[in-house]
């Protein structure tokens, strides 16, 4: 169990810690609206004071946060400035994304619970100005009819209502904005949206504008009021709330007055906005440099390879880079895992067309004409990066798993050409002594790209008398067992017939507790590295089976899982 704990234990640590701020924030709120100050607005709306008061303390907590996990150029400064730190502490880093997707959970649980305490809120300031008798609740709604300074109420006269509060007022206004930005942001953010509609997706996510504009300003009309400090000393409602209607007419009890709280929100948000407006800055700087395209490569499988050079550019294994392509798009950004090793005299990446912006771009670049491409003709770039993700911590195990899925291979092939280059300099500080690599693929097709880096791999290990530092599975997860069949007969030649490779491709998906048992026998105390570039439901499943072979293992081999997040 321990080393279970170990795996997953900074994660639980880190997300415990966030949610009890959470909960103090509101507990703490809740208990201050119940102060002496408040009293007299307490009469008019009762606790649902508190229940407004609370959540927006939490709100701004979250909004503080919520900008962080996306400022890429920081987490990477961070991520180079943290190499001497704790794998595990390190490992925080890859699940900003999942930091972030819980953050917006949580700012939308909490704005929830706000809009509803401010309904009922409303709805009770409204019944105590339309009072008939004279209730404490009618006298306290008809001061600071004089002067509008003093007031208690929001609502000032008997012919205003809720509706036209909300629209006519800047705290109204600017709450309806924000709501309705959020709830755009959210919708737009579900992964069927996101995977299928990735503009809208893109474009909804930036009223993030609007949601902030909205949250900074929204305090401005000092909606939630109490009693001043100072009227508190003179007007002491123990005392003088039985006393309401002689108040002013006895110096024990004089009229009280009121004051709205300050606008709070612009204190607690205003750091992270500076550090993202200077994410943004830094990145408009970086995509206004100049990237020239030496080499666009057409795969069979309909990927794209592109490979560019930009001064001054500098990678690592498994990072990636934001592609713009003006001719296509002014606006969007896509990212993408670079498939160059650091090694290498450019950067490249290799795109799967599947959407309408790969396609324009697959275009652009000649992909659907037959004669040569000339380069002046080829369309401009933008780069943005490169940026760290989780293969960054490949070379920092000795026994090392690759799961990549489909296009999910390319942060690999980065980490393998590295690899090669390493070897074929006889790099003694190389720190892996044992690659897995596993990679799962629906039609033949899309193998084609890749094969020829495992072929030179192949050879250059025959070469250096290590045929065994690496091991690859390859799977044809689309073909059924007729089509698998079919193919038998040549299982006696010496290369595969699909990938020509020595390694026979396999058929199906691979039986996961058998591999991390062999692996885990065949390392006894080893700390061994999963790394995935796929699905989420392969995520889950590796995953598990980490924790699973980290506990029950009485060799003491722990396994340590990562994935990529973009």
């Amino acid at each position: 169990m321990y080393r279970h704990v170990n795996n997953t234990h900074w994660s639980l640590l880190f997300q415990l810690v966030w949610l009890g701020i959470n909960i103090f924030l509101f507990v703490y709120y809740y208990i201050v609206y119940l102060d002496e100050r408040f009293y007299y607005t307490r009469v008019l709306i009762g606790d649902a004071l508190s229940w407004a008061r609370a959540p927006a303390a939490c709100l701004n907590f979250n909004c503080m946060l919520i900008l962080l996990p996306v400022c890429r150029n920081l987490l990477s400064f961070v991520r180079g400035s943290c190499k001497c730190c704790s794998r595990n502490i390190m490992r925080q880093l890859d699940r900003n994304i999942t930091f972030h997707k819980l953050v917006a959970y949580m700012i939308a649980f909490h704005t929830a619970i706000h809009i509803i305490a401010h309904l009922f809120n409303f709805e009770r300031f409204m019944d105590a100005q339309l009072e008939k008798s004279k209730t404490i609740a009618y006298v306290l709604s008809q001061i600071g009819n004089g002067d509008n300074r003093l007031y208690l109420n929001p609502i000032r006269t008997n012919d205003t209502n809720p509706t036209f509060v909300a629209f006519t007022t800047v705290a109204g206004l600017s709450g309806v904005a924000s709501t309705l930005a959020l709830i755009l942001i959210i919708t737009s953010s579900m992964e069927v949206i996101r995977r299928s509609y990735f503009e809208v997706f893109w474009f909804t996510h930036h009223l993030f504008v609007i949601f902030f504009i909205g949250l900074v300003i929204h305090g401005i009309g000092e909606i939630v009021r109490g009693q001043t400090a100072s009227s508190v000393l003179l007007n002491k409602p123990s005392d003088c709330e039985s006393q309401y209607e002689n108040w002013g007419n006895i110096p024990e009890c004089p009229i009280p007055e009121f004051t709205g709280n300050p606008p709070m929100t612009w204190k607690w948000v205003i750091g992270p906005m500076v550090l993202y407006m200077f994410e943004r800055l830094v990145r408009f700087w970086r995509s206004k440099q100049k990237v020239v395209i030496t080499k666009v490569v057409i795969h069979p499988s309909k990927t794209l390879e592109l490979q560019m050079k930009k001064k001054g550019f500098k990678m690592e294994v498994g990072q990636y880079v934001n592609l713009q392509c003006p001719s296509v798009s002014q606006l969007e950004w896509h990212p993408f895992t670079l498939t160059s090793a650091p090694e290498e005299d450019h950067f490249s990446v290799h795109i799967r067309i599947v959407g309408d912006w790969t396609q324009q771009l697959f275009e652009a670049c000649g992909g659907e004409k037959k004669e040569f491409q000339e380069a002046w003709k080829l369309p401009k770039m933008a780069v943005d990066g490169p940026f760290g993700t989780a293969s960054e911590d490949v070379f920092r195990y000795e026994v090392v798993m690759l799961v990549g899925a489909g296009i999910g291979v390319t942060p690999f092939a980065s980490v393998l050409k590295s690899v090669w280059y390493r070897y074929f300099n006889n790099d003694t500080g190389l720190i892996p002594k044992k690659i897995y690599f596993y990679w799962l693929c629906r039609e033949t097709n899309a193998f084609e790209w890749f094969a020829d880096l495992l072929q030179s791999l192949e050879t250059q290990m025959l070469e250096k008398g290590n045929a065994d530092f690496l091991s690859y599975r390859i799977y044809l997860t689309g073909w059924d067992e007729a089509q698998a069949a079919h193919f038998t007969v040549h299982h006696e030649e010496e290369n595969d017939p699909i990938t020509g490779l020595k390694q026979k491709t396999l058929y199906g998906r691979p039986n996961w507790e058998n591999e991390f048992k062999t692996i885990a026998g065949n390392h006894p105390g080893a700390r061994i590295g999963v790394f995935l570039c796929g699905p989420e439901v392969l995520a889950k499943s590796l995953s598990k089976h980490s924790i699973n072979y980290s506990d029950a293992d009485p060799r003491g081999v722990h396994f340590i899982f990562n994935k990529e997040n973009f």
